[in-house]
């Protein structure tokens, strides 16, 4: 790629002089895709765009004053194709962020001048995409910055205040030039094809919005979004965060919708409650049921230690989609909740373009042909695969054991014998590091059970379970389930403030600029950490849920149940040399919840077991650990001689605010 310094301090008013625009405006018509030169180019003016705002009717009264709501819609866009009677697309983000908490890694919000003109758009979609050809439109969703209505975290208002957009863009929908106006605006300088993108609540406005079918929205490339919000907040009844959406309502509601939604808020704390039993809000907010209705293609973005946004968001999305035949391709990071713009500049932008070009300019580019998958496999190194789940991944089956000591457990494929059992007490102020930290010794808090070194690497692409029967001491129990790869490496730090980067001082600049507006952003690298061990997935549930994954009801102490725990999506390589563990315990400190008691459990391993997504199945699980034995000697670590091994710890508490600060909030440290 050429230098994307040199972008903004180029005057593209000199590519956009007629004669030049004249012979490349067949470029952005879908009618000369296959006589494009593979790419569109920057052949018009960003300093001459034109920027505007308008307000779209939703056609709701969230904020029930009697009037049907508007929402601010900020425009820029190429001066030169309106005046050449061509229309152009759309790209599209939609946010609750734009004056509360900023977007990207440098929390940018929007500005305006003293006429109310907007100026900044964060991000570099508009430096990058407008000089090419296409519109960047930035959405205030109901109740935030410069719109009516009310924030509803996910629901009614948010989905079909973003969808109305893409509809009048469409030429479907009503908008007007003022909030409170009657001169009436339109797009008629837009093709109706849209593309949406953003990073978290922005990201799962995009899957909302797919989720209704809409026509016109051609693609959505959502980066680390939320498919269901119950999972945001709970996993199968264990929450996972110390509050409920009435907070991110609270947050992002701008002054005015302060003071006019304090029903909406109340709605949000009565149909989330800390039960962790499915209503009827959560019902709205899921968006997988709804898969089947996606028109558009689908560039999904995850960081595999997203500890805010987690990958069963990812997962369970992605193979809705791939159930109902939607077209998509797949980024994962070993980041936390990053965007890819700061994990792999070049090649994103690269590659975002070509993926823009061929859904909404309709350019023969090949990206639908390209690999489906990219994986980080260690920091900054990244490998392709042509589907995924990985070619070959299927469902398989490990067992735990019993091994040398008590909570030094063996994991294979034999079934442990009846009357085996393990047993540990929760205790809340211990997470997965302590407990991966001493896998092989015998503690009170957890039950592991390890391979032995392996003989060959072996690959887990997907998502899997972990299915136990547990005997409680008392009448609530939460319980975690985690894999762990034992053995050295070099990992992102992703507990860390960056959450796997590092922002560093210099910048560099991704298409043009003006005053207000420079396109430049600060460059970044990756912040690693070198371990002994790396916890890659993981699963968690209130035992209370063992009939019924929506609703909880109390245990009776010393009575077994049995339930399903949930595996976060992952992809991950345990080499060879390193053991695969399996670790089942009580409260994940700084990851959920404790429950209201703290209680003693047995397993029975002769009725537990992890379905895990090996790639190869059970011929390369065999062939992986042929001549190895199983598990460790009790407090002897292969790697420490009995030493903890070193790892990354999770925070020790994930506050649900979307935004740069506190560290841990949905928005992910300085990575927003």
């Amino acid at each position: 790629m050429t230098n994307p310094a040199r972008f903004p301090r180029i005057s593209f008013t000199v590519l956009a002089l007629t004669a030049v625009a004249a012979l490349l405006a067949g470029l952005i018509g879908p009618s000369a895709a296959q006589a494009a030169p593979g790419e569109s180019r920057p052949v018009y003016s960003y300093d001459r765009a034109i920027r505007e705002s308008v307000w779209v009717d939703t056609r709701l009264d969230g904020d029930s004053d009697g009037r049907t709501d508007r929402v601010a819609v900020d425009i820029v866009r190429p001066s030169e194709p309106a005046q050449q009677g061509l229309r152009i697309p759309v790209i599209m983000d939609a946010s609750p962020y734009y004056s509360c908490c900023g977007r990207g890694n440098e929390s940018q919000k929007k500005t305006y001048d003293a006429q109310g003109r907007p100026v900044q758009f964060p991000l570099f979609y508009d430096n990058y995409f407008v000089p090419r050809g296409y519109a960047t439109v930035l959405v205030d969703l109901a109740g935030t910055n410069r719109s009516d209505g009310c924030a509803d975290v996910g629901g009614r208002s948010d989905i079909l205040s973003a969808k109305a957009v893409v509809d009048w863009l469409g030429g479907r929908g009503r908008a007007y030039t003022t909030r409170t106006g009657g001169r009436p605006a339109t797009a008629d300088w837009a093709s109706g094809s849209t593309g949406m993108i953003g990073k978290s609540w922005d990201a799962t406005i995009a899957n909302g919005v797919a989720a209704t079918g809409v026509e016109g929205l051609k693609t959505i490339v959502p980066i680390a979004g939320i498919s269901s919000w119950y999972d945001y907040y709970f996993a199968k009844g264990a929450p996972l965060n110390g509050s409920g959406p009435d907070g991110l309502g609270s947050l992002v509601d701008s002054p005015e919708a302060k003071k006019r939604c304090a029903a909406v808020q109340q709605r949000l704390v009565d149909g989330a409650p800390r039960s962790g039993d499915w209503t009827d809000l959560w019902t709205e907010r899921d968006y997988v049921r709804d898969a089947g209705r996606v028109r558009a293609s689908v560039f999904m973005v995850h960081g595999l230690q997203d500890l805010n946004v987690r990958t069963r968001h990812a997962g369970q999305w992605w193979e809705a989609l791939a159930r109902h035949g939607v077209e998509r391709k797949i980024w994962l990071s070993q980041a936390g909740h990053v965007d890819p713009f700061d994990l792999r500049r070049g090649a994103w932008v690269k590659t975002l373009h070509h993926w823009f070009d061929h859904y909404l300019l309709g350019y023969d580019n090949g990206i639908e042909r390209a690999p489906m998958a990219d994986i980080e496999r260690s920091p900054g190194t990244w490998s392709t695969d042509p589907q995924w789940p990985a070619p070959g991944t299927r469902t398989t089956t490990l067992r735990p054991d019993n091994g040398s000591a008590p909570g030094v457990g063996v994991l294979g494929t034999t079934p442990a014998p009846q009357g085996a059992t393990e047993t540990f007490t929760d205790d809340p102020s211990l997470s997965e590091a302590d407990w991966a930290a001493r896998i092989d010794q015998s503690t009170t808090a957890k039950a592991g059970f390890t391979t032995g070194p392996l003989r060959a690497p072996l690959r887990l692409s997907g998502s899997g379970t972990v299915t136990v029967t547990a005997t409680p001491s008392t009448s609530t129990a939460h319980l975690s389930a985690v894999l762990v790869d034992l053995g050295p490496d070099t990992i992102r730090d992703y507990a860390a403030a960056g959450e796997g980067i590092t922002t560093l001082g210099h910048r560099t600049c991704w298409g043009a600029g003006i005053t207000g507006d420079s396109g430049c952003f600060k460059e970044t690298a990756a912040d690693t950490r070198k371990v002994a061990h790396t916890v890659f997935s993981r699963g968690w549930a209130d035992l209370g849920n063992y009939a019924d994954p929506h609703h909880g009801r109390p245990l009776t102490p010393g009575k077994p149940y049995t339930l399903t725990l949930d595996l976060a999506a992952a992809d991950h390589i345990v080499p060879a040399g390193h053991r695969l563990a399996l670790i089942v315990a009580g409260t994940d400190a700084g990851l959920i919840d404790p429950p209201a008691s703290r209680p003693t459990l047995t397993l029975d391993l002769s009725r537990t077991a992890a379905a895990l997504p090996l790639t190869g199945g059970y011929p390369a699980f065999a062939r992986a650990t042929a001549g190895a034995t199983a598990g460790a000697t009790a407090g002897v670590s292969p790697h420490t001689g009995g030493a903890p091994l070193a790892g990354i710890t999770p925070p020790r508490s994930l506050t649900p605010v979307p935004r740069p600060l506190p560290r841990h909030s949905p928005e992910g440290g300085t990575s927003s």
